[in-house]
């Protein structure tokens, strides 16, 4: 598996403009503030768990398609 925050942040940056949702709605959407937000998509944080799941709901990701980034390193 490759634990890299940069490429999962990259994923949900782009579903997320594939949407055309800002930062700070899908940040009020899952309860975190719009800098995590940008930090996660940025790969200076993995989310947690809950957080992922969160993400892949509003943003219809598979989270299948994320099954080459290492989430085991949650923080």
């Amino acid at each position: 598996m490759i634990t890299d925050k940069k490429i999962l942040g990259k994923k949900i940056k782009e579903k997320r403009l594939e949407k055309k949702i800002t930062q700070r709605y899908l940040a009020e959407q899952i309860g975190i503030s719009r800098n995590y937000l940008s930090d996660i998509e940025n790969g200076r944080y993995m989310p947690s768990v809950g957080v992922l799941f969160k993400l892949a709901y509003i943003l219809e990701l598979d989270l299948n398609s994320l099954k080459s980034t290492n989430i085991s390193e949650v923080s």
